[in-house]
């Protein structure tokens, strides 16, 4: 059985998840050609490089937005993720999402992400879709055509922040929309988590519990305590870990992979380890390295 095990010392979003899979052997190119059935390339580029974390080689991945006029927001996509939750409706994103997004890790960038990424200003470009709902996203991930597991898998972990959304919220899931920037970071990176992992072969999915961060974020509806509002509502049911960072650890988008794909949570099992990647996270600390650890192997 080919066990997958998320060591998620420093907390987990969408872009990190993606980087630790094609760093364990998660293949890049399957990836990019899958993401093209989507229709959406006009939107964004993807972007991979090595960075060093602490002393950790790692891999970076982006999601460069591209405006109508073909500029690069170079939103870091973190957060994206979070894009979406953020508010999806609102379309703040920035920060909204940001905050998360940022993904992590990086509470303040997220909050704006912005700056990180820069795509930050998503707002300004509006191509395609200022917002998406809920729904448009359920119907462009089934247009596009991709294997049974692969359209489930995406389609579940998206339910999960919707629903969490609309909870938070107090409007139905269909009434959820997703803002423009997130909405892209977050279905690249949902999608793109699918596609990954199914094409490893990923026989179990167990993640140790899930550090969360702490202090506070700016997000569309003001300051608000880390965990965001629309992270611990994805979280509830899994375990959560105390962190000493002053950041936020994970976005709702990370949340959602972790809540959805987790059949177990605790220690590292008893596996014989076929591969490990290092996903970078878009924030640096001081003395902690910011980095999703995937380790892949068969139960021992």
């Amino acid at each position: 059985m080919k066990i997958l095990y998320f060591d998620c010392f420093s907390g987990i979003s969408g872009d990190m998840t993606i980087s630790s899979l094609v760093d364990a052997g998660g293949d890049p190119i399957h990836l990019e050609s899958e993401l093209k059935k989507l229709g959406m390339e006009d939107e964004y580029q993807l972007k991979w490089n090595k960075v060093v974390k602490n002393g950790i080689t790692s891999t970076k991945f982006d999601v460069v937005l591209l405006n109508e006029e073909g500029h690069h927001h170079h939103h870091s996509h973190g957060h994206n993720e979070e894009g979406h939750h953020h508010h999806h409706d609102h379309g703040h994103n920035e920060e909204g999402h940001h905050h998360h997004h940022d993904h992590g890790h990086n509470e303040e960038e997220h909050h704006h992400h912005a700056d990180d990424h820069g795509h930050h200003h998503s707002h300004e470009h509006h191509h395609a879709h200022d917002h998406r709902s809920y729904k448009d996203i359920v119907n462009l991930i089934k247009g596009a055509e991709f294997s049974e597991p692969v359209e489930e898998t995406a389609l579940k972990i998206f339910r999960k922040i919707g629903e969490a959304e609309g909870r938070i919220h107090g409007m139905p899931l269909e009434d959820v929309h997703f803002h423009e920037v997130g909405a892209v970071d977050s279905i690249i990176d949902i999608v793109g988590t699918a596609i990954l992992l199914h094409q490893m072969e990923i026989d179990l999915v167990i993640s140790a519990p899930v550090p969360v961060g702490s202090g506070k974020i700016r997000i569309d509806h003001g300051i608000y305590p880390v965990p965001a509002p629309a992270t611990l509502e994805i979280l509830r049911g899994v375990p959560i870990a105390a962190s000493e960072l002053r950041a936020e650890l994970t976005t709702p988008t990370g949340a959602a992979i972790i809540a959805v794909l987790a059949e177990e949570f605790g220690n590292m099992p008893t596996l014989k380890v076929d591969a490990i990647g290092y996903g970078a996270g878009t924030k640096t600390f001081p003395e902690h390295p910011n980095v999703l650890r995937t380790i892949v192997g068969e139960r021992y």
